[in-house]
């Protein structure tokens, strides 16, 4: 073996097991949960990470994670619900399972250098009430948060201003690539920052693709485990043409990478 292997060798065997965000196969989490959820389990996903929950009650959730050998790590919120709403959120995130909520998404109005230090400011107080209850909090990017403001990227704002106690955040690689920033600026920067990463492809074009059909190393990112504190990787595409093709085809190639 090389010298230099072996480690590599343990930051791939980091990779299992593999997830998947369900916002990837949400019309066909409309039509069936349980099926959806058979599938998913059938390629060999063992977590699942959710966006919405279809009318399904938490026990009923449960219970079809459990038969199908799956575990649901986290789940995607919006930002309104960590309003009066946070404490029956975190109510279903206990029944569950879930041990990260995640907040995805902040809108159009919020994004002054203001909004982004108040959203800081509720993403503190979500998270000190998370943590009583045994879960963390975190904070989903997209671009948007790469715009650059007066004095500092959004980004690094919401990074800055939140307790690393209180509130962790989810790496998107597809969406932090895209931006033009690089994501091990950033594990060095704030190391143990990212415990989840969004697994997502893009093609030379910006275009997003199947894992494995674009140019984003992953291999690189896993070797980096430790350093930015990744503890799940979540396969996503937002609009595949073929979900269960997509989680197919993303779920054999990272299998591959891990050897």
């Amino acid at each position: 073996m090389a010298v230099g292997a072996a480690p590599w060798r343990r930051a791939m065997a980091a990779l299992e097991p593999v997830g998947i965000q369900l916002y990837t196969l949400r019309r066909l989490m409309q039509q069936d949960v349980e099926r959806t959820l058979a599938a998913v389990a059938e390629i060999g996903y063992r977590e699942v990470e959710f966006a919405g929950y279809f009318d399904q009650t938490p026990k009923r959730v449960r219970a079809i994670l459990e038969t199908h050998g799956l575990q649901a790590p986290a789940a995607h919120v919006g930002f309104p619900d960590l309003g009066d709403g946070w404490n029956r959120v975190l109510d279903m995130a206990s029944e569950i399972g879930h041990r990260y909520v995640v907040t995805p998404w902040l809108s159009e109005r919020q994004r002054t250098e203001d909004g982004y230090l108040r959203a800081a400011e509720v993403f503190n107080e979500a998270g000190a009430a998370a943590r009583a209850r045994g879960i963390t909090f975190g904070y989903h990017n997209h671009d948007f948060e790469f715009v650059p403001l007066a004095e500092r990227l959004p980004f690094d704002i919401l990074l800055d201003e939140t307790d690393p106690t209180l509130v962790l955040f989810e790496l998107d690689l597809f969406w932090i690539t895209k931006a033009g920033h690089d994501p091990f600026q950033y594990f060095a920067r704030y190391p143990g920052r990212f415990p989840l990463v969004h697994v997502k492809d893009m093609r030379a074009d910006g275009a997003m693709v199947d894992v494995g059909q674009g140019g984003i190393d992953f291999g690189r990112v896993i070797a980096r485990a430790t350093q930015a504190g990744i503890r799940h990787y979540f396969v996503e595409h937002d609009n595949p043409e073929d979900p269960l093709l997509t989680a197919r085809r993303s779920f054999q190639y990272l299998r591959r990478l891990g050897g």
